[in-house]
């Protein structure tokens, strides 16, 4: 078993949660431009006073309930006090610029490096105008005039408060995720940065590095107990990068055995597995209805050919008996989101009714605005501790997807 680094230990959906990894949202959010929305995978601009006050009510309960609460942006800032790792940061970021001119891309680093941590953390996830870099006439080329009308040298970062996306623990090691659109990975890439150097990660072992070629998404990774992995395949997470992970997964960790693969329909609505089937319980499931029905299931298992990376794969037809049979279990209950009723369901899917947080078995964080679908939740016992949630909802997130847990307790 890999015994890597005991400050990540995730071999549950469930186990009562004792270290989360949160974003707070920030400015990088005031820096979306409604011409630029679809870019930024926004179809809104929240408003951010609002969404910090929800956000810290979040991190509040979820203190309450035990568990500890770090930020990716303190993390950052306490890498980039040590000058090699600045230096490190600066020039993988400088190295991405969408900027022909080497002039102007040494103009940006040393502007860069003259900042002190915190200011440069704080421009790192909010971005780097064209007009926060100085200019004189003489030293604009045309195509500054031209070609170059949108305002960013680097742009900001505002899906960064849905941490789960860009990392995911399996047992004692971190994913850090490719991910599938360019607004989101330099995301990764500090995260990789952070698990690289900061002392919570000392001897963390990665089993997925932020560049590699096929996307693979955290919202599509479940960890639903030590053997077995449900991973989502959709428009976020390639079939490939899938096969990537489990062959890595049953070569390296003795206790994973099975990757159950779920294919979803690959629409903006579906974009991650989490945002249609969560985990409330040990035996209980939260579902967008008509799911279970369209979706496509496939088991991997070590073995098999080698042109297939040592994984053998069989097809499964129905989802509740799939995942008793792998978690070992007489029967499974998959709850039905909107109480079952497809209008409600189809409402308060879009307001992420589906995106549940467990922070131990049976107890889960929701937002409050999702009436139908807690109340549904309790009828099934499941304790559900509400969030609101009008302006984080505005990213297509829910408290799933705004956290990266990194340690839990057995579920025994």
């Amino acid at each position: 078993m890999d015994t890597q680094n005991p400050a990540l230990q995730i071999r549950s959906e469930v186990g009562p949660l004792k270290t989360i990894l949160l974003h707070r949202p920030g400015g990088e959010l005031e820096r979306l431009i409604p011409k630029y929305l679809d870019e930024m995978l926004f179809e809104d601009i929240p408003y951010l006073a609002q969404m910090q006050i929800e956000h810290d009510k979040f991190a509040e309960v979820l203190r309450a309930n035990g568990a500890e609460v770090l930020y990716f942006e303190k993390l950052l800032e306490d890498i980039l006090e040590a000058g090699n790792v600045k230096e490190a940061v600066i020039a993988e970021i400088t190295a991405g610029l969408r900027v022909n001119s080497a002039p102007l891309k040494e103009d940006i680093r040393a502007l860069l490096a003259g900042m002190p941590p915190r200011e440069l953390t704080a421009t790192l996830l909010s971005g780097l105008s064209k007009k926060e870099v100085p200019h004189s006439e003489a030293e604009k080329r045309l195509s500054f005039y031209i070609k170059d009308e949108y305002p960013f040298y680097i742009d900001p970062l505002p899906n960064l408060y849905f941490s789960r996306d860009y990392g995911t623990v399996i047992g004692t090691r971190l994913s850090v995720n490719t991910m599938k659109a360019r607004a989101r990975k330099r995301e990764s890439m500090l995260l990789q940065h952070i698990a690289e150097h900061h002392p919570r990660f000392r001897g963390c072992k990665l089993w997925h590095s932020h560049n590699e070629p096929d996307s693979i998404e955290g919202g599509d990774i479940l960890v639903l107990s030590d053997s077995v992995i449900a991973i989502g395949c959709s428009a976020r997470t390639s079939p490939e990068g899938i096969e990537t992970l489990a062959s890595r997964l049953f070569a390296e960790d003795e206790t994973v055995r099975e990757v159950l693969v779920i294919q979803i329909p690959f629409t903006r609505a579906y974009m991650h597995l989490d945002t249609v089937f969560t985990m409330v319980d040990v035996d209980k499931f939260t579902i967008f209805p008509g799911i279970a029905d369209s979706a496509h299931i496939f088991r991997l298992s070590p073995g098999g050919q080698k042109n297939r990376g040592g994984i053998r794969i069989s097809q499964e037809k129905n989802l509740a008996r799939t995942l008793a049979k792998s978690l070992k279990l007489p029967a499974v209950r998959l709850i039905a989101t909107g109480g079952g009723d497809t209008w409600s369901a189809e409402r308060e899917q879009w307001n992420d009714s589906t995106n549940t947080l467990a922070i131990a078995p049976g107890k889960v964080i929701t937002y409050r605005r999702n009436i139908l679908s807690n109340e549904i939740l309790r009828q099934n016992g499941v304790e559900v501790l509400e969030i609101a949630g009008s302006e984080l909802v505005r990213g297509r997130g829910g408290p799933r997807c705004m956290s990266m847990p990194l340690r839990r307790s057995s579920t025994g």
